[in-house]
């Protein structure tokens, strides 16, 4: 049985009761331990050193992102946005801080489409200073180290400013990712002269060095948020993006504020799930898909069934996505009724448990999809049970590709994350309606999904990178936690995927055996495995009856995962 739960502000449409108990009681009948898992090798030792000098789970969370904003600038960076989950264990609160980006306030519903044939302009969404929303990193990681830190934010940026001066060793997946992102970079010579080496890719183990990237990182730590926002770095910021063929003003950064949300909480199966609220759509995609799951008896089914009824509620839920959320400030969105179990029951009421539906069956769009892959996630818990789930991107690998001069700021292409044009799918194959269609100073809808998981005896902070595909591999993740997996287990399981358009399973080497993947097929079900695996999960799990505490980062990547 699921029962979902909202206390909504401003941000909501509807505000409901909430009924259960204290979101997170647990935690403070147990002793917890430091730890953090991260994308990065740096990052964990930077937000460790932390927690180690006194700070809590907030000031780690503070410099894990700095950090990360440097050392994997293809994933993410102060020129992107994020939500960051947290729970304060003292008064068990629980808030989103949504650091999503925004659309620039001279910014119009049509602004990538030729206006002659009303056709999307190729690569005008991704590239380039056009693409580029208006930052909230900077906003949330000051909001947060003012609201719920303890140490100085000098401190905390320090690690990151440090390695922006110094440099880093670049790996194989820096190479990767340039590599994709190559002919983009090239374009600008702010962002070739730092990321390529005589506009080539660099070698394994070349060391980046971003003076201008340390001096606005400087910036900040002495003046907080008005060291982005406000002054010299944000004039360079806008002179530079409108040199550039951008459209940022002065007020567009000047204005920029982050939000605190309620986040979106569940029961399912005995388990306490806490997810991002909008303009995440992942709380809702989840609640759906577990409703789905309860109105068909999944647990009751043999293994061919489940991943049936499974994918066939993704399915259902990814068009729901589509069909009606975008930013709940800026568009009314029935939240209520679509997480409600009676609206699950109407959705799987023509499923047929002998064979697939077709995607067009529920609305025939035809598109063609491309594939994206990053955006940074880490996981932490601190001694005080305090827990902090952050996912943050600049979107596309490299996001915009264009550096601001004189900044060292590579800045997001979010806008692609926007409804471009009905129908139309986005970077990741996603496709999108007017709710989430451009307007000035809108969020766009993301993906993004920080989420907790609490049972009597265990909890979880979890996430991950993936674009379109973050909202499965979560709901796996608690599958897998509900099943009992440790978090090493979590994090390495093979996973699959489907998202409405594209109508196939997408799926990673092995994820299934022969005999499923033959009677799935033979249900109807399109496969299509993919050549390596993907996601970036990192993962803290608490024991709360033992009062252990272990962390793991996904091996498909190159992060780490310590425990203290």
């Amino acid at each position: 049985m699921i029962v979902v739960h909202r206390i909504c502000g401003y941000a909501c449409a509807v505000i409901l009761l909430l009924v259960l108990p204290a979101a997170g009681g647990h935690a403070s009948e147990t002793t917890c331990q430091n730890a953090i898992a991260s994308a990065h090798p740096l990052a964990t030792a930077a937000g460790m050193d932390v927690l180690s000098e006194g700070g809590n789970a907030f000031d780690a969370a503070v410099a894990v992102d700095a950090v990360l904003a440097v050392v994997q600038p293809y994933a993410a960076g102060i020129g992107g946005g994020g939500f960051w989950l947290l729970h304060r264990a003292s008064d068990n609160k629980q808030v989103m801080v949504d650091g999503r980006e925004r659309a620039p306030l001279a910014a119009g519903r049509d602004m990538y489409l030729d206006p002659r044939g009303g056709k999307v302009i190729p690569g005008l969404s991704l590239n380039g200073a056009l693409s580029a929303a208006i930052p909230g990193q900077v906003a949330a990681l000051t909001h947060i180290n003012k609201h719920y830190g303890s140490l100085p934010l000098q401190r905390l940026l320090t690690p990151a400013i440090v390695y922006a001066r110094q440099g880093f060793a670049i790996d194989g997946v820096y190479r990767n990712r340039a590599t994709m992102r190559q002919q983009v970079l090239q374009q600008f010579s702010s962002s070739a002269s730092i990321f390529l080496r005589r506009g080539e890719v660099p070698t394994e183990g070349t060391v980046i060095k971003q003076p201008e990237l340390e001096e606005t990182l400087r910036r900040i730590a002495q003046q907080g948020h008005d060291g982005f926002y406000r002054g010299e770095i944000a004039q360079l910021l806008v002179e530079g993006v409108r040199a550039a063929g951008g459209i940022w003003s002065m007020e567009d950064l000047a204005s920029y504020q982050v939000v605190e949300r309620q986040p979106l909480t569940l029961e399912w199966e005995h388990l306490r799930i806490t997810l991002a609220s909008l303009p995440s759509s992942g709380g809702i995609v989840i609640a759906q898909i577990l409703n789905m799951l309860d109105a068909l008896d999944w647990s009751e089914r043999n293994e061919t069934q489940r991943l049936h009824i499974l994918v066939e509620a993704m399915r259902r839920a990814y068009r729901d996505r589509a069909q009606y959320l975008g930013d709940s400030d800026y568009v009314a969105v029935n939240v209520d009724r679509l997480i409600s179990r009676r609206y699950a029951r109407q959705l799987v009421h023509d499923l047929d448990m002998s064979s697939a539906t077709p995607s067009e069956f529920l609305a025939p769009v035809s598109v063609k999809p491309e594939e994206g892959v990053d955006t940074d996630h880490y996981s932490i818990l601190d001694s005080s049970c305090n827990k902090v789930a952050a996912t943050t991107s600049i979107n596309y690998p490299f996001g915009s590709g264009f550096v601001v001069p004189g900044t060292g700021v590579l800045l997001n292409d979010e806008m692609d994350d926007f409804s471009i044009r009905p129908a139309t799918p986005n970077a990741y194959g996603l496709v999108g309606n007017e709710a989430n269609a451009i307007a000035p100073g809108k969020r766009m809808l993301s993906s993004m999904s920080p989420t907790f998981i609490e049972s009597r005896d265990r909890m979880a902070i979890v996430g991950t990178p993936g674009g379109s595909r973050i909202i499965t591999m979560v709901l796996q993740a608690i599958i897998g936690f509900h099943e009992g997996k440790s978090a090493s287990e979590i994090v390495a399981m093979p996973r699959f995927h489907h998202q409405y358009l594209p109508d196939y399973i997408q799926l990673e080497p092995g994820a299934l055996g022969d005999d499923i993947r033959q009677k799935l097929e033979a249900m109807g079900h399109n496969l299509k495995q993919r050549d390596s695996g993907y996601g970036n999960m990192q993962i803290v799990v608490h024991d709360l009856m033992r009062s252990e505490t272990s962390a793991a980062s996904d091996p498909r990547g190159i992060g780490t995962a310590s425990v203290q």
